[in-house]
C-alpha cells in the first residue's frame, strides 16, 4: 500500500476576516486539523475598521443631528455640543464589544491554530508564515482587499487619509475632500458633515452612489447639499494633489474647466484591490489585479485551493463573505458541492436616510432588456411621515411580466431592517400582489412598502 501523505493541516485559511473566520471555525468543529493566517489585525476589516466602528460613529452622528434639530418637536437642543474624543471612546467600546475585532483567542479556543504573518504560497500544497514552512491538504485565500491608490498627479507627496485613517483622527478636520462617491465617501461625508467638517466629494460618474438606482444618489446628493453644506462634485476628474501650507490643494476638471480647492484634510474612497500577493503563481492558481476566479463551487482553477470574499474582486460586503466562507465549510466538510444563492443578498448604506437595495436594479434591467414593471411609493404616502416629521425617501419595486418581484430599493430611516421582507420576495418568487395582501403595520415605514407592492398588483 502506498504511503498516505500527510500535511501539517487538514485547512489553512488566509485571512481571518469575515471570509475566513466562518471556513476555519466550521471545519475545525467538523474534526479537521485547522489554521488560520493573519497578516494584520484578527477579524479582518469589518470589525476592526470599517463596518463597526463606522456604524458605531454614524450612530451616534444621526442621534447628535436629530436632537440639534428638536426645536421642531418642542425639544430645547439648540445649544448641544459634543465631545470628539469621547465620541472615539465609543467607537471603540463597540469595537471591543463585538468580540469579532484583534480576536486572535477566539480561534485558539475553538481549536483553531491562530498564527500572525504574512502567508506565502511555495507550492500548491505549502506556505510559508515568518519564515515557517506549513502544508495542508486544502486552503482557502481569504485576503480581502486593500483601498486602492488612484493615480493622480502629486499624490505620493501629500498625506491622505483613508476610510481606515479617518477613524483614528484626533479631531474631525475643518475642511475634507472625499475623492470617490460610493458607498464608502457618502457615508463618511454624512459622517464628518454632521460633526462640523466642509465637506467636498469629488466623483467621477455623473452621480453619487453610481451603482443604484439614479433616485438614490439625486436623493442623496440634495439631501447632502441642502442638509449639510457638502459640495458635491460629479463628473469631476482629481487632476492633482499637492502640498499648500498645512493644508491640501486638490485640482480637478470638471466640464472641461480646471478649478482648485484648499482643504485641510484628502480622504481616498475611491474603491478596493483584491490583495493578491501572497504568491499564488507558485500554487499554478490563476489571478489578476481583479482577483482570483472561481468555479460556483468557490474553488480556484487548482481544485483544493478555495477563494472567497472580497479578494474574489466582486464589490463585496460582509454579509456575502460570510455566505461564501460558510459555503467553503460545506465544501470542505461534505462531498456533495454547493453554489452559494446571492439572489437576495441586500446592499446597505448605513446613512441617514439609510440605503437599501436587493435583487435587480432599474439599470440592471435595462441592460438586460427585461420587461418589467416599475413603482415608487414616497415616504410622505405613510403616516409614520407625519409623526416622526421624516419626508426624504421612498421604496421603489420592480416586478416582471407575470408581477414576481425581481428587484427592491428602499430609501427610509430603518432602510436596512425594512429590505428583509423584500429580500424574502425576491428569493421565493413572490407577487407584488402577495406582498401587497400581507397587512403591514399601521404606523410603521414598512407601509411604503404595502403601497408600492399594490401598485404593481
Amino acid at each position: 500500500m502506498a504511503k498516505k501523505h500527510t500535511f501539517d493541516y487538514d485547512l489553512i485559511v488566509i485571512g481571518s476576516g469575515a471570509a475566513g473566520s466562518a471556513a476555519a471555525t466550521i471545519t475545525a468543529a467538523a474534526g479537521k486539523r485547522v489554521a488560520i493566517v493573519e497578516a494584520d489585525t484578527f477579524g479582518g476589516d469589518s470589525p476592526n475598521y470599517s463596518d463597526v466602528p463606522t456604524k458605531a460613529l454614524l450612530h451616534a452622528a444621526h442621534l447628535y443631528d436629530e436632537a440639534k434639530h428638536g426645536a421642531r418637536f418642542g425639544l430645547r437642543s439648540a445649544t448641544l455640543g459634543y465631545n470628539f474624543p469621547s465620541l472615539s471612546n465609543w467607537k471603540n467600546l463597540a469595537v471591543s464589544r463585538t468580540g469579532a475585532g484583534g480576536n486572535k483567542r477566539f480561534y485558539e479556543k475553538n481549536g483553531v491554530t491562530a498564527l500572525t504573518g504574512r502567508a506565502h504560497f511555495l507550492s500548491p500544497h505549502e506556505i510559508t508564515v515568518n519564515r515557517r514552512h506549513l502544508s495542508a491538504a486544502q486552503f482557502l485565500v481569504a485576503t480581502g482587499t486593500t483601498w486602492t491608490k488612484p493615480s493622480i498627479q502629486g499624490i505620493d507627496t501629500v498625506k491622505y487619509l483613508t476610510p481606515r485613517t479617518i477613524l483614528e483622527v484626533l479631531r474631525p478636520p475643518k475642511s475634507l475632500f472625499i475623492i470617490g462617491g460610493g458607498k464608502t465617501g457618502v457615508e463618511l461625508a454624512q459622517l464628518m458633515a454632521t460633526f462640523g467638517t466642509k465637506v467636498y466629494i469629488g466623483e467621477i460618474a455623473s452621480r453619487i452612489l453610481p451603482k443604484l438606482d439614479q433616485e438614490v444618489g439625486a436623493l442623496m446628493q440634495k439631501n447632502l447639499t441642502d442638509q449639510k453644506g457638502v459640495t458635491v462634485l460629479t463628473q469631476s476628474r482629481i487632476v492633482a494633489l499637492q502640498k499648500d501650507g498645512i493644508g491640501k490643494r486638490v485640482t480637478y476638471s470638471r466640464g472641461g474647466v480646471e478649478k482648485h480647492v484648499r482643504v485641510d484634510e484628502v480622504l481616498i474612497a475611491t474603491g478596493r484591490t483584491p490583495a493578491v500577493d501572497l504568491g499564488l503563481e507558485n500554487a499554478t492558481v490563476q489571478f489578476s489585479a481583479k482577483g482570483v476566479p472561481v468555479n460556483e463551487f468557490l474553488q480556484t482553477n487548482v481544485k483544493h485551493i478555495f477563494a472567497a470574499g472580497d479578494v474574489l474582486g466582486n464589490e463585496g460586503n460582509t454579509h456575502t463573505a460570510i455566505l461564501e466562507s460558510r459555503t467553503v465549510a460545506h465544501n470542505i466538510v461534505h462531498k456533495t458541492l454547493i453554489a452559494p444563492d446571492y439572489r437576495a443578498t441586500p446592499q446597505i448604506i448605513f446613512t441617514n436616510p439609510g440605503i437599501a437595495q436587493v435583487g435587480l436594479t432599474e439599470d440592471d434591467c435595462t441592460r438586460r432588456d427585461l420587461a418589467v414593471a416599475i413603482a415608487t411609493a414616497p415616504l410622505t404616502i405613510v403616516a409614520r411621515s407625519n409623526t416622526s416629521d421624516f419626508r426624504d425617501g421612498f421604496v421603489k419595486l420592480i416586478a416582471d411580466k407575470k408581477g414576481v418581484l425581481v428587484g427592491a430599493t428602499v430609501v427610509a430611516p430603518h432602510a436596512a431592517e425594512i429590505i428583509h421582507e423584500l429580500a424574502l420576495a425576491v428569493r421565493h418568487n413572490l407577487t407584488a400582489a402577495q406582498v401587497a395582501e400581507t397587512p403591514h403595520a399601521f404606523l410603521s415605514w414598512s407601509e411604503a412598502v404595502r403601497v408600492a407592492a399594490s401598485k404593481l398588483a
